[in-house]
């Protein structure tokens, strides 16, 4: 029995001045699954990406979300289906606190008007011990954090808000072993609750260890398709370099 895709991005086109960045890409993903993006810089997958998350409008192709057909011209509509994007940067406010920077721009408010801060603390205590029991210190400004603690305040963000598609891009850049394998544990924890993530990724490594499928992209175009599971690095970083499957 096949199962509806959670997301599904049909022959999608996107040009710049001219140029394809994303010519004829066709890639889906299931609840509960983390397809890696692969590919050089200017391969296309960030602008793959951007499509779904709202901030560029595609030219061509459709986007269907459960099976329907979405309509996403900002980023805005997007979180109206469930996606939320953590940057690489993280889009973080350094000189807040944990629950400051979970409900910036969506805070509680009191029935007088003034930020229910009470409330916001709770939430952000349950979301974020659910995703990382050891993170304890969220009343300091996030600065202060560790890199795997500002990825769990960014997590928690999304899910907080209910996101069912999660677009991940380099979540483990600039991070030591031990966050590397704290941002693992989320993930992995994600896949639990049947968040369905897409993984921008440069490094191997990562994409082998977490995701269940690899798409490649080269020049804008969607090169091949392959389990982690039913292939190794070697083939996918050929598929990488030549652009050829």
């Amino acid at each position: 029995m096949t199962t509806t895709p959670l997301v599904e991005m049909r022959h999608i086109y996107k040009l710049f001045g001219g140029v394809h960045a994303v010519e004829d890409v066709s890639v889906t993903l299931q609840p509960g699954e983390v397809v890696g993006l692969l590919g050089h810089n200017g391969a296309g997958k960030s602008t793959l990406m951007k499509m779904l998350s709202g901030a560029i409008v595609l030219d061509q192709g459709d986007i269907l979300i459960n099976g329907q057909k979405a309509t996403i011209e900002n980023p805005r509509d997007s979180r109206t289906y469930g996606i939320e994007t953590i940057y690489q940067t993280l889009a973080l406010a350094d000189h807040l606190d944990a629950s400051a920077n979970l409900f910036l721009g969506r805070e509680i408010m009191t029935p007088w008007g003034a930020l229910d801060e009470h409330a916001m603390e709770h939430a952000t205590r349950k979301v974020l011990q659910r995703l990382n029991p050891n993170f304890t210190n969220i009343k300091d400004s996030v600065k202060s954090l560790s890199g795997g603690q500002r990825q769990s305040v960014a997590i928690g963000r999304a899910i907080h808000f209910n996101a069912k598609i999660l677009i991940m891009d380099e979540p483990t850049a600039a991070l030591g072993p031990h966050e590397t394998a704290m941002v693992a544990d989320l993930i992995k924890q994600l896949k639990q609750d049947k968040i369905g993530i897409f993984l921008i990724s440069h490094d191997l490594h990562d994409v082998f260890d977490l995701a269940d499928r690899v798409y490649v992209m080269k020049n804008g175009c969607l090169v091949g398709e392959r389990k982690t599971s039913e292939t190794d690095k070697d083939t996918v970083l050929r598929m990488i370099i030549k652009g050829e499957d």
